[in-house]
Order: structure tokens, then C-alpha cells, then sequence
């Protein structure tokens, strides 16, 4: 791990004050926790952001997600753990996380689509590009994790 490249936050706290604006939002807008936080833990273990797995899945065990779960996340597509509503989720954050791979395929939006209303699948979006926002400051800056106590 390199040394951390900027305090982002110092840097520039009006920026970060309306990211945390949508945050707040996206945190009250009805979404169950669990699937936001297996979200933004999805999106960020393809991302390879440290920071923000040690933040989410923290934050998911707390909330009380299982371990089982937060562990065969990575292969959440082999595993019988998750809903259709996660699963649909899940495919659409893969899909939105490698957009220039997959070009938000019409499967992972059916997908999508059978699982959430409309009102709800612009919430997940939005969630989705805000993590993927989060971890490119993480990973960009060099943000480091907490250490293990």
C-alpha cells in the first residue's frame, strides 16, 4: 500500500458535503439496509477498495449480516443465500460497475426491473454510482482502513 496521496476531505469539504447530501438521501429513501449495504460491499470488493469493504462490511455485521453472506458475496451468483430481489440487485450493480465491459446488458435489467419499481430502480442506480464514486476517492487518494484492534 502507498503512502495516502491527499485528505481528500480537507482538500475540499463543499464537495464532500454534497456527497454526503445524496448519502443521506439514498440511506432514507425505503431500501432495506441490508441490500444497500451488500451493494455498496459488492461494488467495492470488484473496485478493490479496501477502505470502503472494512467501512460496509463493518457496517453490515452490525446491522446483523451473517458472515456466510458477506463472505460468498464474491460468488454470490453460485449461492442459494441470496434473494431474487438481491440477486437482481446485485447483477444490476456488476452490470453498472463494469459498464464498459458490459454495457448494462438487457438481462441484467430485466432482471432488475421484474425486482423494483421505477421510483426504486433510479434509488439503486444512484447508490450504485455514488459507491462507485466513493471508491474511486478511496482508491484514488490511497485512503487507508482502519487498522485490526
Amino acid at each position: 500500500m502507498t503512502p495516502q496521496r491527499l485528505n481528500s476531505y480537507h482538500a475540499n469539504p463543499k464537495a464532500y458535503e454534497a456527497l454526503i447530501a445524496l448519502e443521506t438521501y439514498l440511506k432514507t429513501c425505503g431500501l432495506e439496509y441490508s441490500l444497500i449495504e451488500l451493494i455498496k460491499t459488492r461494488a467495492s470488493q470488484i473496485n478493490g477498495c479496501a477502505f470502503c469493504l472494512h467501512m460496509h462490511t463493518t457496517d453490515a455485521r452490525k446491522a446483523g449480516e451473517s458472515e456466510l453472506r458477506l463472505h460468498l458475496l464474491a460468488a454470490w451468483r453460485e449461492s442459494s443465500l441470496y434473494t431474487p430481489r438481491e440477486r437482481a440487485a446485485l447483477g444490476w450493480t456488476e452490470a453498472l460497475t463494469l459498464l464498459p465491459q458490459t454495457g448494462a446488458p438487457d438481462a441484467e435489467y430485466a432482471a432488475f426491473q421484474a425486482e423494483f419499481t421505477p421510483a426504486e430502480q433510479v434509488d439503486v442506480t444512484a447508490l450504485i454510482g455514488m459507491i462507485n464514486l466513493w471508491n474511486r476517492l478511496a482508491v484514488g487518494f490511497r485512503l487507508a482502513h482502519p487498522k485490526a484492534a
